[in-house]
């Protein structure tokens, strides 16, 4: 059996219902979409969504700062005035 990433679930029949009205109860949690009792897709609100995709746009430049410190030695340091 598959693991349920989700505190709650419904059905895909419940979904079609009143999808709104899932959201809302959801306090921007995820909600589990199930098929025949298996995950099929997880429903998240929009600003959850655009929460985790700033966290993961956050973590993708600490993975290229983090790449790039060593090329530090060969910079070129200027001032704002010879910009």
């Amino acid at each position: 059996m598959e693991s349920v990433l989700a505190s709650c679930s419904v059905s895909i029949s419940e979904l079609k219902k009143n999808p709104s009205a899932l959201i809302e109860q959801s306090g921007g949690e995820p909600i589990a979409i199930l098929n025949h009792n298996r995950p099929t897709a997880y429903l998240i609100p929009a600003e959850t969504y655009e929460a985790l995709l700033e966290k993961i746009e956050n973590y993708q430049l600490g993975v290229i700062v983090n790449e790039r410190q060593h090329e530090k030695i060969s910079a070129v340091e200027v001032t704002l005035d010879e910009l």
